[in-house]
């Protein structure tokens, strides 16, 4: 029997995954156990590095205000945070204070020692502690109505409860405690100088506003001070590009409040690029052999008792209408009426696969917290289609559409893709039988892995009626967005007792596959508003060209030039204000306009126009024939053109 640290010397491992369970180093393993090791960059390293540090912000709050009382402290994406109960708020200027106690804990190199305690033990240990007396109160809970959060079962989750000691190395004394499950990293000298606090919010004590408002920290932390830099990099990048506040400066869209939370109005500019979208996904829609449908934004609540969404999606739908003596609902899915289409009439094996698509606008009841711009609205329009195929044709629709959703993100600019498996776990949550759900995923994942992308499994997050292929795509600045989904549904046309006849004239059920190809308009639209940082590739860009004249004598001439690229169908305008040109020049380049056009004397003799691109670089003297041709080139190959060497 030997323990991680003699199984492990390469000193980025900081714990061990032991027949598939998180460990902490200092754990004996045995010959017939199955140890692999986890390193700090890893994601579960990465976790464990951000799960420590929360534990040493609260070591050093506690060192500062000893009143302070523990909530929960858990790692979250990019980073951790820690709730506190304390008689006053706190500030961002109490985070330099914080931040040098941290780094005497962590320059200690105490070592953080698991313990395991009964209840008894942990609520003598922590009796001054009320929020984790509860937490232990509530173990005995778990399976019953009054299950832990994820975040809290950090905290208390399994079957014992376990305390962390914070260790001395040089007196062996234990100098802090926390409950906690685990695991940690040996020592916080390994939390090195990557780290740094970030925020305050308010936070209700386990999510409720019936309990104690407490006070959140959040931090985030990385395995190099590089690294920190890097991502406090990305987050100022990201802020620069945040699609609210673009939408703003470049007047696409807003959120008026008389209309309410999440509902979006698009303006002219917005769109033209919303239009532009659409037009495109439509016209390749039906390229791909889709015909389009339309159906109404209200349906009576049978619809989805049929389709079997109510159970599960009613506390996200927005309540219902009582009208003629019958519920109905808002549209929070297109599928159920797609379903009807195909129920209008008698189908044979010889129309499938067959394939219907819409723009359906739906609308979900989200939380007011969770509303987000665009990227989480309340009313969404999706570029929705479900094919209908024989279990035959399944696999061969599911690669159509696969090679088509890609296909379509890359002519969106969209290049960095991966894939996500979502499958079933051991819930109640899921209908079906064990063979329809065994088949329907090796389907999924035997034309996944075809594509050569990475796979990544995401057990339990298959909808309801059947799993899921999700792609995740990469913007410009290396966040992962969840794009297009394809989802094989063996049991909407079960309730829905849709049937084709088959070539032997018995009556066979057809398989559903759904598939949304941006998702929603409206998420995609901020998304690309962000990659592209509101500088939209030509064919996109509300306004295509401005032209600026030189001086005022030159505007009849410019203004015949831009009518010419009117005629070819390209956006174009004409700045005829007063101002002056280099502030003509300045205005439309914020407004990320991909062409400005300029004239003076030269160019009106010579017949010609004068480029000003993105970037602020220039081409003078192009013909007006050859400048409308190469525009309209650029708009046609969709390219995004920010220099005069890529026009």
């Amino acid at each position: 029997m030997v323990d991680g640290f003699e199984l492990f010397t390469d000193r980025s491992v900081v714990a061990m995954r032991v027949n598939g369970e998180l460990k902490d180093l200092a754990v004996t393993v045995t010959d017939e156990d199955t140890a692999e090791p986890v390193t700090i960059d890893s994601a579960d390293g990465l976790s464990i590095l951000r799960h420590s540090a929360a534990h040493v912000l609260a070591q050093a709050v506690q060192s500062i205000n000893p009143d302070a009382k523990l909530g929960i402290g858990p790692p979250i994406t990019d980073g951790f945070y820690y709730d506190f109960d304390v008689a006053e708020p706190f500030s961002t200027e109490d985070f330099k204070a914080l931040e040098k106690a941290m780094e005497r804990i962590i320059r200690s190199g105490q070592r953080f020692v698991r313990r395991v305690v009964t209840d008894e033990e942990a609520r003598a240990e922590l009796a001054d502690e009320p929020y984790k007396l509860e937490l232990i109160g509530l173990k005995g809970h778990e399976s019953g109505t009054e299950q832990f959060e994820e975040s809290e079962s950090v905290e208390v989750g399994g079957s014992e409860l376990t305390i962390y000691d914070n260790v001395d190395p040089k007196t062996g004394e234990t100098v802090w405690k926390d409950l906690c499950r685990g695991p940690h990293l040996p020592s916080t000298r390994q939390i090195g100088n990557g780290f740094s606090l970030t925020r305050v919010a308010a936070a209700y004590w386990r999510g409720s506003e019936k309990n104690k408002q407490l006070q959140r920290i959040y931090g985030t932390a990385w395995p190099s001070k590089d690294e920190l830099r890097d991502y406090k990099f990305r987050l100022e990048e990201a802020a620069r590009r945040d699609h609210r506040k673009l939408g703003a400066e470049l007047d696409l869209f807003s959120f008026p409040e008389e209309i309410g939370s999440g509902l979006p109005v698009f303006h002219p500019k917005g769109g033209v690029i919303k239009r532009e979208m659409e037009d495109y996904v439509r016209r390749r829609h039906i390229e791909e052999g889709f015909q389009y449908v339309s159906t109404p934004h209200i349906t009576k609540g049978h619809v989805f008792e049929l389709s079997g969404h109510l159970p599960y999606y009613k506390d996200t739908m927005f309540p219902p209408m009582e009208l003629e003596n019958s519920e109905y609902y808002l549209k929070a899915m297109n599928c159920p009426m797609q379903n009807l289409i195909y129920r209008s009439r008698a189908r044979s094996y010889r129309e499938l696969p067959l394939r219907f698509f819409e723009f359906g606008t739906v609308y979900r009841y989200e939380k007011s917290g969770v509303v987000q711009g665009l990227t989480r609205v309340r009313g969404l329009t999706q570029d929705d289609s479900h094919s209908y195929v024989t279990p035959e044709q399944a696999p061969g629709e599911i690669q159509h559409l696969l090679d088509f959703v890609l296909g379509l993100l890359r002519d969106f600019g969209l290049e960095d893709f991966y894939l996500e498996l979502s499958t079933r776990d051991g819930s109640d949550k899921f209908i079906g039988t064990d063979e329809e759900w065994e088949n329907a995923t090796s389907v999924l994942r035997d034309v996944a892995e075809r594509s050569g992308l990475e796979l990544v499994p995401d057990p339990g997050g298959a909808a309801f009626y059947g799993p899921k292929i999700s792609v995740q795509a990469r913007d410009a600045i290396g966040r992962t967005w969840q794009m297009s989904t394809i989802q094989y549904d063996f049991n909407q046309p079960k309730g829905f007792g849709l049937e084709y006849t088959a070539s032997d004239g018995s009556h066979q059920q057809p398989v559903m596959i759904h598939s949304a190809k941006f998702g929603s308009i409206e998420r995609f639209f901020g998304v690309l508003t962000e990659h592209y940082a509101g500088a939209f590739p030509v064919w996109l860009a509300p306004v295509q060209v401005v032209g600026i004249p030189v001086a005022e004598e030159y505007a009849d001439y410019l203004a015949d030039v831009v009518r010419q690229l009117q005629g070819a169908g390209i956006r174009s305008e004409m700045d005829l204000s007063d101002d002056r040109m280099q502030k003509k020049i300045r205005t439309h380049t914020l407004q990320r306009v991909p062409f400005l056009l300029i004239a003076g004397e030269k160019d009106r003799e010579a017949g010609a126009v004068s480029f000003r691109f993105r970037d602020g670089t220039t081409e003078n003297g192009v013909p007006v024939a050859q400048a409308i041709e190469r525009i309209r080139a650029v708009i046609d190959s969709r390219a995004q053109v920010t220099t005069a060497g890529e026009l």
